[in-house]
């Protein structure tokens, strides 16, 4: 655990700190005295070089060990302080990612002359990180001891935790009562298809000499436990089978027309409430009362000062701080020959014939142009998007003059960015509180204003992609912002479709319960088997007259390739007409993506299309996002919200330049 960290200049001025039990200052102290001042450091060791903290030596004093890094130009310290005895592999990682983020933030303020106050609101960076490398090395830990235990640990033969002894194997006889006082270390496998066998080894005079195995001979574990007699243990020997609850299970029949035989009591449908169970999202479906993790609204979003809580995007900023600086120093340990790495390199190569203050002509720009392509491929870009990307990027730069000290690959990335801004910038709002409470609370004042309704927002999608979880994390969005919401049960196709919503509706009540002035959320199903534009129509109606204020309508999952399954939804769009259409898309997709996109957005009717994107699984595909690019370019519908995790509060906000970013490294 992190005790202390502080950032001070070299004069010893203290600009930022946070302590999570007291540390005396003595320990900061010796650490300017020894290594600052009297430079009492290691051999080695890079006091004067901006160097890692994993270069620097660790400065122990008393019970405490001290990682630092420096910041040269600044005249900046940064300390990190632990206890000895622990281990924290990612401290040196913290430190530097610190001063990274740090030193962009306040460079233009530090660099000032005469500078005597400087505004460090610095609280929320740092807990970021924090939280994100402590969370990482967790995660690690416990996958090693996982793979740790599964590989050392043998099934146990104790009988403790088992809750039925093994069945009875035809060949050998239940083994006796043993009065040896001999204990026996030798774990027993688990048992093979071929014969399983008693978890004690049995001793020889219980063992039978006929027919055991195939053709009569005896496997090598029973032989091995006729010579191991006095190894058996009195109590699992005593343990009787538990019996079995009920009689055998029945196989449910089936008829000609794929339904259950009417004598077959058991109904399918598990979407029904047994009586005595409450309805909607009342229901303990999963688990108990609290058994939901609690969510901090601070760690996905923050609050206006008119009140509404908008999504945040500190990761993304975070992250695109110290990305700029990975990049900044791979550019300054490249060659002269300005390679800066992956395939953009090659296509920098590319270019070394072509001098300063060239006029590029279209023979200049083939082979770089085809490097560039190949690079947006790489980046899970569709290859329709990447053609047309580098068309833009090759006519954009046919006829420019180079600079005298510009580099060529300057000038394509340049070119390559604002063609790709200008794919991924909304052309319209998305300001999506804005426009429900227009719809919700209309404005007064205008008299062709129309009645407060209910807004309406759907959910679409190709089957797995998320529709139901991105529903529900963008339900916990509005509930932070006090709406009344209803979700409408339409998946009446796909088993358990109902009851997945339900544990959502149920989870995101008792958080709701939780945070005091937060909004309510409600269920409407109607089961299995059912109309699904008929069920979302009577939703409507029915949040219209019990006044909720945004109704979300999830969708079964179709193949976007099935003319008769998206035929379906202009019926859909028709009944629900709904005011946002939003497919989740998967990040993980590939050039599948346009077809998908393409084919959702023209299935609702006549001037009737998709509204927004919700790309989810962001978290799996690292620098790879080019499904986004695909997905905006086939039709020009802007990505609205980023799914980054499971959780309820992962839900992100497009950052065009962090996505730009990505794509370009």
């Amino acid at each position: 655990m992190l005790d202390s960290f502080e950032i001070l200049t070299t004069s010893g001025v203290v600009l930022w700190s946070r302590s999570y039990v007291p540390v005396s200052a003595n320990i900061i102290n010796g650490l300017i005295k020894d290594v600052f001042i009297e430079e009492k450091v290691l051999p080695g060791a890079s006091v004067a070089d901006d160097a890692s903290a994993a270069l620097n030596p660790a400065y122990k004093k008393d019970q405490y060990t001290l990682r630092w890094a420096s910041a040269k130009d600044l005249g900046l310290i940064f300390v990190a302080v632990y206890q000895s005895l622990l281990h924290l592999s990612w401290i040196d990682k913290l430190v530097d990612n610190i001063r990274t983020i740090f030193v962009d933030l306040y460079k233009d303020q530090l660099k000032k002359p005469h500078t005597s106050v400087v505004e460090c609101d610095f609280d929320a960076y740092f807990d970021q990180q924090l939280k994100e490398l402590e969370g990482s090395t967790a995660r690690s830990t416990v996958n090693a001891q996982e793979n740790v235990q599964d590989d050392i640990t043998p099934p146990s033969s104790s009988g403790t935790g088992a809750d039925e002894a093994p069945p009875p194997v035809p060949g050998l006889l239940k083994a006796q009562p043993s009065h040896s006082n001999a204990t026996s270390t030798e774990a027993t496998p688990i048992p093979t298809p071929e014969a399983s066998r008693p978890s004690t080894p049995l001793a020889a005079n219980h063992l039978l000499s006929g027919k055991s195995g195939p053709k009569g001979s005896t496997s090598r574990r029973a032989r091995k436990a006729a010579t191991s007699s006095a190894n058996t243990s009195g109590d699992e020997e005593r343990r009787k089978q538990k019996p079995t609850k009920g009689g055998p299970k029945r196989m449910r029949k089936w008829d000609a027309e794929g339904m259950a035989d009417e004598d077959d009591g058991t109904p399918l449908d598990y979407s029904a409430t047994s009586p005595g169970e409450d309805s909607g999202a009342d229901l303990d479906y999963v688990g108990g009362a609290g058994s939901v993790e609690a969510i901090n609204p601070d760690s996905f979003g923050t609050r206006t000062g008119k009140g509404q809580f908008v999504l945040k995007d500190l990761d993304d900023e975070v992250h695109s701080i110290l990305q700029g600086a990975d990049a900044k120093k791979a550019k300054g340990a490249s060659s002269t020959s300005g390679v800066v790495g992956s395939s953009l390199g090659a296509i920098s190569g590319l270019f070394r014939n072509i001098v300063g203050g060239k006029v590029l002509t279209k023979e200049d720009l083939e082979k770089p142009m085809k490097g560039m392509e190949e690079h947006l491929l790489k980046k899970n870009v569709a290859r329709e998007a990447a053609v047309r990307l580098c068309e833009g990027v090759e006519r954009e730069l046919i006829g420019v003059k180079t600079g005298s000290f510009e580099s060529i690959e300057t000038t394509i990335r340049s070119a390559m960015e604002s063609s790709l801004r200008k794919i991924l910038t909304p052309t319209t709002s998305l300001d999506l509180l804005r426009s429900i409470t227009a719809v919700t609370s209309p404005s007064t004042l205008n008299p062709l204003s129309s009645k407060p309704r209910p807004y309406i927002i759907s959910i679409v999608g190709v089957n797995g992609v998320g529709k139901s979880t991105n529903l529900s994390k963008l339900a916990f969005f509005l509930l932070q912002n006090n709406f009344k919401l209803l979700i409408a049960a339409c998946d009446t196709f796909r088993s358990g479709a109902v009851e997945q919503l339900r544990v959502h509706a149920r989870n995101l009540k008792e958080l709701a319960t939780r945070q005091d002035g937060t909004g309510e959320v409600e269920l409407y199903e109607k089961g299995y088997g059912k109309d699904a534009a008929n069920i979302a129509k009577d939703a409507v109606a029915h949040a219209t007259a019990h006044r909720f204020d945004v109704v979300l309508i999830d969708t079964a999952g179709r193949r976007h390739n099935d003319a008769r399954l998206m035929s379906s939804l202009e019926k859909f769009a028709t009944f629900a007409n709904p005011d946002k259409i939003l497919m989740v898309g998967e990040a993980l997709v590939g050039s599948d993506s346009v077809a998908q996109a393409r084919s959702f957005n023209s299935s609702f009717g006549p001037g009737r299309r998709l509204d927004g994107f919700i790309i989810s699984k962001c978290d799996t595909v690292g620098d790879m996002v080019g499904a986004l690019v695909s997905m905006v370019h086939a039709t020009g519908i802007p990505v609205v919200f980023l799914g980054v995790g499971q959780h309820y509060g992962d839900l992100r906000t497009l950052n065009v330049g962090n996505v730009v970013g990505l794509l370009m490294s």
